[in-house]
């Protein structure tokens, strides 16, 4: 009888073989699941909420987010695999494909006779083999539009159409290049808004060298398109504010009540004359406009006033859009407006406001130098949207990862098939049975074209055949075309890969299928079992 056993009678004990059993069967149902979404050529998959919310996607981050898993070894691949999205931006579908493979080709040898401990450690030796594989086939990047865009179009061709893809690809890559800026400070995706509209087609995306707002100006005469806009940003309150002591006003006379109103509102007045002022320093001879883009509030009497002096006013802006509006327009962003001169000033080229139904966007566009820029998602739909977002998002990731690593590696089956040569040529220099770990490796890196063949259409065996041949002729890399299912060299027609997201794959699926099959009893003995 187990340890726990003693301690809590009702605990549920998996032992040996059955623990091996249940963690080999979760691990391949979850490889059964996302198998079929791998690569351009994936299928989607309909989630449907108790709600009846409809979500229609291929990407795995989503899918392992959205769905309740409960089988622990399932939930625990799938937390590690989602974590490594979260970091990376890919690599969730590959690294359950992989985690899943290598379990079940060591179900076999483990059926055999042979001890875990053995296969762990010839699994280790092929890491770290298949790590000195994935540096040799490393292919540096310059920090260019044009070197930028395969790696892209790459991630962004797996969750959705071509067309779609590439016209997004372009939109991806100016949009981090913007963001960017010089190179001297840390590239930061943070800075790249990506705002929706249930309007038009999916076709109408489209990047604003700027800032999008989800808010319009306040008051029926205030401008609506202004040219050449000089952007003051800041938070100051231009409205009355409650007291933070209980107080009061007490007057005799309709004129002492007059006072206190005109005195309270004095403050007030102060600022917008300070405003105005500015206003008419800076725009006095020519046609340009003025926008003032405050985070506080801004009172009916206050926008009546710069309504008629032509200010487009704009109120209760979020927090995180203001350090957007400075790296977008210039200027900075005030607390105050005691010391209010023309260089606290951003610039925007156009300024307009757009109606969507009963909602406003005010678009702040083509600003100098922007280091924040806004993508605008348009579709018909919200599952649409959804979509397009979350591959917008992996795009930014991958180019990202480009530029954080300077190089990129092959793709489309390309490192798997070199790392599997050089393994079974390595197998031989590893002695015991730890060099079946080696091959376990080896076959298990094979589950990523298989299943882009089979995703495909084309039959498994034979493509594989093509190619290890293909791979065994030539010391280069050698990819799966999924347009024709034979061999070719995917760095010549741009199909790359991140060097990071590879790298992590490889750490993650040994050390987890490592874990897994060193665990010889689960023991369900929380505090819910112990009720009933």
């Amino acid at each position: 009888m187990a340890a726990v056993s003693l301690l809590n009678p009702k605990a549920e004990i998996a032992r040996a073989a059955q623990a091996l059993g249940i963690n080999i069967t979760g691990a391949m149902g979850l490889q059964k699941l996302m198998a079929t979404n791998l690569g351009p050529k994936g299928t989607t998959k309909m989630l449907v909420s108790p709600a009846g919310d409809i979500r229609i996607t291929k990407d795995g981050n989503v899918l392992l987010n959205e769905m309740n898993i409960r089988h622990p070894t399932a939930n625990m691949i799938a937390r590690a695999s989602t974590a490594q999205d979260d970091s990376l931006g890919d690599g969730t579908t590959s690294t359950v494909l992989l985690i899943g493979e290598l379990l079940k080709q060591a179900e076999l040898l483990i059926a055999e006779g042979l001890h875990p401990r053995l296969l762990v450690e010839g699994i280790m030796l092929a890491k770290k083999h298949a790590l000195e594989v994935l540096e040799s086939l490393k292919i540096p990047t310059l920090i260019e539009r044009e070197a930028l865009i395969p790696v892209a179009r790459t991630s962004l061709r797996t969750k959705l159409e071509p067309d779609l893809a590439d016209m997004l690809t372009d939109i991806c890559v100016d949009a981090v290049l913007a963001v960017r800026g010089d190179g001297k400070d840390l590239l930061d995706l943070n800075m790249i808004e990506l705002m929706e509209m249930l309007q038009h087609t999916c076709v109408e995306t489209q990047l604003v060298e700027g800032l999008v707002l989800d808010h319009g100006g306040r008051h029926v005469n205030m401008p609506k398109i202004l040219q050449d806009a000089y952007i003051l940003t800041c938070n100051v309150s231009l409205e009355l504010e409650k007291t933070s002591v209980t107080s009061g006003f007490y007057y005799k006379t309709a004129v002492e009540l007059d006072k206190c109103v005109t005195e309270e509102h004095r403050f007030i007045d102060l600022r917008l004359a300070k405003i105005i002022e500015l206003k008419k320093k800076v725009c006095a001879g020519n046609e340009k406009g003025f926008v003032v883009i405050n985070q506080k509030g801004i009172d009916v009497p206050s926008l009546e006033v710069l309504a008629n002096e032509g200010i487009l006013g704009l109120r209760r802006a979020k927090r995180r859009n203001m350090e957007r509006l400075v790296r977008a327009c210039g200027g900075e962003a005030l607390n105050s407006l005691e010391d209010l001169k023309e260089e606290h000033l951003g610039f925007a080229a156009l300024v307009r406001e757009e109606e969507l139904g009963e909602t406003k966007y005010t678009f702040v566009e083509h600003c100098r130098n922007p280091t924040s820029v806004t993508i605008v998602i348009r579709g018909q739909a919200r599952h649409q949207i959804s979509a397009i977002k979350d591959a917008i998002r992996d795009g930014l990731h991958a180019i990202q990862n480009a530029v954080l690593d300077a190089c990129v590696v092959p793709g489309a089956g390309a490192f798997e098939m070199k790392a599997h040569k050089e393994l079974l040529n390595a197998k031989h220099s590893v002695k015991g049975k730890a060099q079946l770990g080696v091959q376990l490796f080896a076959e298990a890196l094979l589950v990523i074209p298989k299943t882009l063949a089979t995703n495909s259409g084309f039959d498994v065996q034979d493509t594989i055949v093509k190619l290890t041949d293909a791979q065994r002729e030539t010391e280069g890399s050698v990819g799966l075309d999924l347009a024709t299912g034979e061999p070719m060299d995917p760095t010549s027609i741009g199909i790359l890969d991140n060097f990071c997201v590879r790298r992590q794959i490889l750490d993650s699926c040994s050390i987890i299928a490592s874990n897994l099959l060193l665990t010889d009893e689960i023991m369900q003995a929380g505090m819910t079992s112990l009720k009933g």
